[in-house]
């Protein structure tokens, strides 16, 4: 359990900062799929791939003190900003966990968007899918988020990059 703890204090680390909860379900995703030893359960909801886990795991490791959580009014809704503590920072100097090294695939994550994410976290959901198929899931399940074949292209390129490790998009 405490290094299920470490590995994603050690992602956020990473990162610096994750903002919106959306972005961090979908970057924990996406690295999970990239292969990072990540282990929450994801089934596919509105925003694409949730994990019900990791939003329990986010939490306790707030109520813990490992992590800041830093809430922001906007116009219509309220933004969170995650970001190790200096508690966080104490756990992980001691967790018994091998880091692995993914600083520029997870910076790489963190500098897109959420909407972008959520669209690279679903193809990556239905990738057993032919291209035809996912992009019709896509245009199916996210027609309000009015994703183009273009998009849906950039985001298999993007996910190509980063596979290849080269940084990219």
């Amino acid at each position: 359990m405490l290094q299920d703890h470490a590995k994603l204090l050690t992602l956020i680390r990473q990162a610096g900062e994750v903002v919106g909860r959306k972005k961090l379900q979908k970057l924990v995703y996406i690295a999970k799929k990239m292969n990072l030893p990540i282990y929450e359960r994801y089934q596919f909801h509105i925003y694409g791939p949730y994990s019900e886990e990791l939003t329990l795991r986010i939490e306790e490791m707030c109520n813990l003190g490992f992590l800041h959580e830093q809430q922001e009014a906007k116009s219509n809704y309220i933004q969170y900003r995650y970001s190790l503590s200096e508690e966080g920072d104490k756990f992980l100097s001691m967790a018994p966990y091998e880091r692995p090294k993914h600083q520029e695939l997870i910076e790489t994550l963190n500098e897109q968007s959420a909407k972008f994410l959520e669209l690279v976290s679903t193809v990556l959901y239905f990738e057993e899918l032919s291209k035809a198929e996912v992009k019709e899931k896509v245009f199916t399940l996210k027609r309000k988020q009015n994703y183009t074949d273009e998009d849906v292209e950039r985001a298999y390129d993007f996910i190509e990059e980063i596979r290849t490790g080269n940084k990219g998009a």
